[in-house]
């Protein structure tokens, strides 16, 4: 396997609810040490923390970053779009490029969920996975910056995925100031019938990684 598309299935699961990490340890530990050092060190520091943490402080830890912290949030579309008309219009796009590739999801499932579009990625179609990526690079940086903020021991996945990506540019630069000045659009209508990223239940990503099939 490529080691990208490796690396994109290792991070799609350890962005998922975190129900049963230290089952996959030892298979996500071969994984990280065939990559290049930059993609695949956080990912081992990242088990490292999740081996010596009890599985509900994980659990407990998961949900308080991503549920309760919207400059934390794994829906990438609402990074460009906010809950405005156009994010509904870029979750349709998604979830029918996804069901063109023979991708299907499970009805409580967001196509931009980022453990999702690392799955396409990986497993699916790599080419359209990176265009995604790029496509939605600011979100994922200011992601990424935003669980070092916190603190967030996924900071190291965001790394991780960072490092398989093109070195920021003068233009994405820009665009990752803007978006951690003024914040995502707003309107909170015309999401219909997608959820926002506050209302989903928190369930949702357990299956995020997995539940995605072809």
């Amino acid at each position: 396997m490529n080691p990208d598309h490796a690396a994109w299935q290792a991070q799609s699961v350890l962005l998922g609810y975190p129900d049963d990490v230290t089952g996959r340890v030892p298979v996500l530990r071969r994984v990280a040490a065939a990559l290049d050092r930059p993609v695949g060190k956080p990912l081992v520091r990242f088990l490292d923390h999740a081996e010596r943490t009890p599985a509900t402080e994980l659990a407990a830890a998961y949900v308080e970053t991503f549920d309760h912290r919207k400059r934390c949030c794994l829906f990438l579309t609402y990074y460009a779009h906010g809950d405005t008309r156009r994010r509904g219009m870029a979750l349709l796009t998604l979830k029918q490029r996804y069901a063109a590739a023979g991708l299907r999801l499970v009805d409580d499932e967001l196509p931009d969920h980022l453990a999702v579009m690392l799955e396409y990625a990986a497993s699916v179609d790599p080419a359209a996975g990176r265009e995604l990526f790029v496509a939605h690079r600011a979100g994922l940086e200011l992601l990424r910056l935003a669980l070092h903020d916190a603190g967030s021991p996924w900071a190291d996945v965001l790394d991780s995925v960072s490092a398989t990506l093109p070195p920021l540019g003068g233009d994405e630069r820009a665009a990752v100031a803007r978006l951690a000045a003024q914040g995502p659009p707003e309107e909170k209508v015309g999401l219909a019938p997608f959820p926002t990223p506050e209302s989903m239940p928190v369930a949702m990503p357990v299956a995020a990684p997995r539940g995605a099939h072809r």
